[in-house]
């Protein structure tokens, strides 16, 4: 159940407030996902044989719960914020830097429209190391959780903005049937109330908003209220050491880096200066 820190909170913010569909940026990658999966649709039940066949794929969150505050590294050639980040980025040799380095897991962006991304980049990823691998898109139908599993994915993002409730709900409780975990990512703490509720256990927290891509605080403010028997995640915006341990200050037990690692000269060097920071075991109390 929540606690009622957090039920407090977000009735003040949720009162009265019913789910709409996302606007602004988010609003148009969400349709344009939901297009790609209407394309799909038809090879669902072929793609759910493929998956009977497989092997467990490495544990997500196993990977997560270490002393240290555990560092996701993400292949991301560009973003709507950024534009072009890496556009010549090498899959393989960037994801063996990472797991060279002490990743302890590794975001891979399949969106192909505004982040350059496709699913070949998580098959790709999955030859090349054998850490578990999340698959960053905006996830709408569950035929992408059937992509994700055969392309190698560990576990899938899943946008509490992006998803009407009973829909979230239903993909979070389809990712597990199909052997992935789910990162499901909030930015309020009515976000959070909700992500609770259909019994996530690792939650992302988003410096950005997705829908106007500025960017705040809200892992500092959210981050705290996450209960410890979750897996809280740190997203947007880590670029050094100093902002890590800052994240850690506030409950992170991961934290996601993306544009910085993916435009480093050498993603070897700047992930090994972000490992090894240790999580705070007092910043989340309930």
């Amino acid at each position: 159940m929540p606690n009622s820190k957090i039920s407090r909170r977000a009735t003040e913010t949720q009162a009265g407030r019913k789910w709409l569909p996302p606007t602004g940026v988010l609003g148009e990658l969400v349709a344009a996902a939901t297009e790609r999966a209407r394309v799909r649709a038809g090879d669902k039940a072929a793609l759910e044989n493929d998956c009977a066949s497989l092997d467990a794929a490495p544990p997500f969150d196993t990977a997560l719960r270490t002393g240290n505050v555990a560092v996701i590294a993400e292949v991301k050639r560009s973003s709507p914020s950024k534009g072009a980040i890496n556009t010549s980025l090498a899959v393989g040799e960037q994801c063996r830097a990472y797991a060279t380095g002490g990743a302890a897991a590794i975001s891979v962006l399949t969106e192909p429209t505004r982040f350059g991304g496709s699913l070949e980049d998580l098959s790709l990823a999955q030859r090349s190391c054998g850490l578990p691998l999340l698959r960053k898109d905006f996830i709408v139908d569950e035929v992408q959780l059937l992509e994700a599993r055969l392309a190698g994915a560990s576990a899938v993002l899943l946008i509490v903005r992006a998803l009407e409730p009973s829909r979230l709900r239903d993909l979070h409780r389809a990712a597990r049937k199909h052997g992935l975990s789910a990162l499901v990512e909030v930015r309020n703490e009515g976000e959070l109330e909700r992500a609770l509720a259909i019994g996530a256990s690792i939650i992302g927290v988003n410096n950005r908003n997705l829908e106007t891509l500025e960017m705040d605080d809200a892992a500092q403010r959210v981050l705290p209220l996450i209960p410890r028997t979750c897996i809280g995640v740190a997203e947007s915006g880590y670029r050094s050491a100093d902002q890590v341990e800052r994240a850690a200050g506030a409950g992170a037990d991961a934290v996601l880096i993306g544009s910085e690692l993916s435009a480093a000269v050498s993603p070897l060097q700047l992930m090994q200066s972000l490992i090894g920071i240790r999580r705070s075991e007092n910043a989340r109390k309930n």
